[in-house]
Order: structure tokens, then sequence, then C-alpha cells
């Protein structure tokens, strides 16, 4: 498939036209962006190398006869191999910060980046979080993000693909944080010591049945990270059970699991499970707090 984008003078113009080309060709949006025009923006700064936080004078930048020939050839690969923006910059942004991404890992786009970038308030009382337990890392980008939004605190992050915690170290290391983010090779939480003030998972959530449904982009992800058993919640049974042997007095636990939300809470009916509302959009994110837990 050729894309040739020929009248694109600025960024402003390149993102447009790069936006209409993902528009017609109807590909999927849910990995990080949700629109033509955020998908389109995303590649266009990558390929100019522009930050988001830069104010709005850089799109009226001059684009380069390369700039639109690069973008050109990402986006007639985004629209013939369906394949996620992320992967074929081999980058993705989280909580407002890079992370190194490719199909060993799902691209970072969980809701609770919103929550980390807040320090969890008023859920917790951020002086008080000294060890963070992330189960199901993936790319290491919800450990990281929490090692800076609490400086003081441990993390250590878990993960049972060596794959994944190839990216995740990686990413670890990409942003100097090897002295307080511990990358754990293990089943969930198996064989992990101490006390934690704060555990923290996006695990898989996606019941088995609806994979054939899923948009092709999906399939470029590690079904590791996206399917847990018939009804979407073998892993989130299996954190629920264990956090309690894992939580300080005080701690709490963070738990995503979308769309399946109501079916948890039909699993757990003992547990007062509080789903947070999120400015930036998403559902099915708990806070449950050590006492609440109470799993039969």
């Amino acid at each position: 498939m050729t894309v040739t984008i020929e009248s694109s003078a600025t960024v402003g113009d390149l993102i447009e036209a790069a936006a209409v080309r993902l528009d017609d060709a109807g590909v999927f949006y849910g990995h990080g962006t949700d629109s033509p025009v955020d998908e389109a923006a995303a590649l266009v700064f990558h390929v100019c190398d522009l930050n988001h936080d830069q104010d709005a004078t850089i799109y009226r930048l001059p684009v380069s006869a390369e700039q639109r020939e690069r973008t050109a050839a990402l986006l007639a690969n985004r629209i013939e191999s369906r394949k996620p923006l992320a992967f074929l910059l081999g980058e993705a942004w989280f909580a407002g910060l890079p992370f190194n991404v490719d199909e060993r890992v799902l691209v970072p786009r969980s809701p609770i980046a919103e929550l980390i970038m807040n320090r969890f308030e008023p859920w917790v009382d951020a002086q008080r979080i000294n060890r963070i337990l992330e189960i199901g890392t993936g790319s290491g980008c919800i450990a990281i993000a929490c090692a800076y939004a609490f400086p003081q605190a441990e993390v250590v992050a878990t993960d049972i693909s060596a794959d994944a915690l190839a990216v995740a170290a990686s990413n670890v290391q990409r942003h100097d944080l090897a002295a307080r983010v511990q990358l754990v090779q293990t089943d969930h939480a198996v064989g992990v010591a101490g006390e934690f003030d704060l555990i923290v998972s996006n695990p898989p959530y996606v019941p088995a049945a609806e994979q054939a449904d899923l948009p092709r982009e999906y399939g470029f992800e590690p079904a590791l990270g996206l399917f847990s058993g018939a009804d979407g919640l073998d892993s989130a049974r299996r954190i629920l059970q264990d956090a309690p042997q894992l939580l300080s007095d005080h701690g709490a636990l963070v738990l995503e699991v979308g769309a399946q939300w109501e079916a948890l809470e039909g699993a757990f009916p003992t547990v007062p499970f509080t789903w947070l509302e999120l400015e930036s959009g998403g559902e099915g994110v708990a806070f449950i707090g050590k006492a609440d837990i109470h799993v039969r």
C-alpha cells in the first residue's frame, strides 16, 4: 500500500492529513490513542521529535520532505499490518513518561496512570507508602511510574514472562531506577517476601471466549497479558486471595478489571469494592483496603 501526503506544509497540516488516512482506513484505536487525530498526532510528534508539553506554536512548524515520507511510510505500515502504532514506533507514553515497548508486552494504556499521577490521593496517605508491589508488570510502566510518584518507596514488580521482564528491565535502565525497582520472575506473587503498603495490578481480564472477536490489533500483543480464564477473572481471584498476606495493616490494593467489574463483584459478594471515577476515562479500577478484603 502506498500512502502519499503531498501538501503538508506544517506539523498541523501533517497531522490532519494523517488523520484522514487513518479514518478512511478504519483502523482500531485502543492502544494509547482513541481517535484518528490522537493517533496521527502521536505518529507525527514522534517523526518530528516533538513533545506534547510544548505550546501550540509547534503546530505551525514546517515539516521537511523526509518527515512527510517517514510519516507516509509509518501510515502505510499501520494501515496494512494493523499493528498498534506503539509497536511500530518502539515506544509508548504512560503517566507522562516514555517507555520501550514491543510485541513481548501489552501497549501501556491503563487508566491507573491517572491515579499514579495523583499519588492515589485521597485514597492513600502518600507519606505512608514505603513499599509497593505491582503484580504482572509487563513493560514495567506502572512500577516505574509509581517509583517516580513515591520517591521514598521501594517497588517490587513481578511477571511470569521472562520476555516481558526483559522489556521491563530495559525501561528500569532507561529511567535509571535499578536501585529502587526490583523485577521478579514469578507467578503472581509466589515467593515475594515482606509486607507492602500498596499493591497495584492491571492483570489480564478478558474472557477467553472473546479472543476471536477482538480487532486485529490485539493479535500482536501477548495472549498471556490479555486473557485469564473463561470469565476473565482467574488472575484477579489469585490477587484478591493473596493480598491480605502481602499487605501491611494500613495497606491497600488497587486492582483493574475493566468491563469485568460487575462479574468480579458477583464473584466476591463479601468484598466492598470502591470503584474509582476517572477523569481521563476508563472503568473497572477498584480500591480495597486490607481490612475489607474478605475472601471466602
